[in-house]
């Protein structure tokens, strides 16, 4: 006897971005200045981020800004001191831009980060909700094996995020590879 599963059995289906808007649109609409939205892992807006007693307050030993080189965000290496470790990505929040390069180098910088004892990351973008979402949930996809939908209701949980079209674009892309690469019976959440 022989069984015949094609890839939709095997693989979760991601859903199409028009979906995923939709599931966006849903809860809350609101946010804070910053969430915690995974153990000792924050996102927020540019407000918090250019607030250094804030971060301080929170504990913050290392900022991954999403608005790295942009006017209205200070954060560099020279702004947090030697206090905070810092990691820039020069992304836009325009749909045509390319922030999936960005989502492997980004998830390694957030867990090396969160594997050192007591610490505790903000990323950031401008309003936190797109940019600064998007790479956090590239990091649950790529080191919690977490599918773009459950990462998606994971930081909703806690936070409102809205990631552009072409980044959810690029999400999707990222959850069919890694679904390819590592097939659900496969993974350990």
């Amino acid at each position: 006897m022989s069984i015949n599963m094609s890839n939709a059995d095997v693989f979760p289906t991601t859903p199409s971005v028009k979906d995923l808007v939709k599931i966006l649109y849903g809860g809350k609409r609101f946010g804070n200045h910053v969430d915690e939205v995974w153990p000792n892992l924050f996102i927020g807006d540019m407000s918090v981020a250019n607030d250094r007693y804030s971060l301080w307050k929170l504990g913050i030993t290392h900022v991954v800004n999403a608005a790295h080189g942009r006017m209205h965000c200070q954060g560099s290496h020279d702004f947090y001191g030697s206090t905070v470790d810092y990691y820039g990505v020069p992304a836009d929040d325009s749909p045509s831009f390319d922030l999936s390069r960005y989502f492997s180098p980004s998830a390694e910088y957030i867990q090396n980060a969160l594997d050192t004892a007591g610490a505790r990351v903000f990323v950031h973008c401008a309003v936190g909700v797109s940019r600064s979402a998007s790479l956090v949930l590239a990091y649950l996809m790529i080191h919690h094996h977490y599918t773009l939908l459950e990462a998606i209701n994971k930081v909703k949980e806690r936070r409102w995020i809205f990631p552009n079209t072409g980044f959810l674009k690029q999400l999707r892309a990222l959850d069919i590879k890694l679904h390819m690469s590592n097939p659900p019976h496969l993974q350990n959440k």
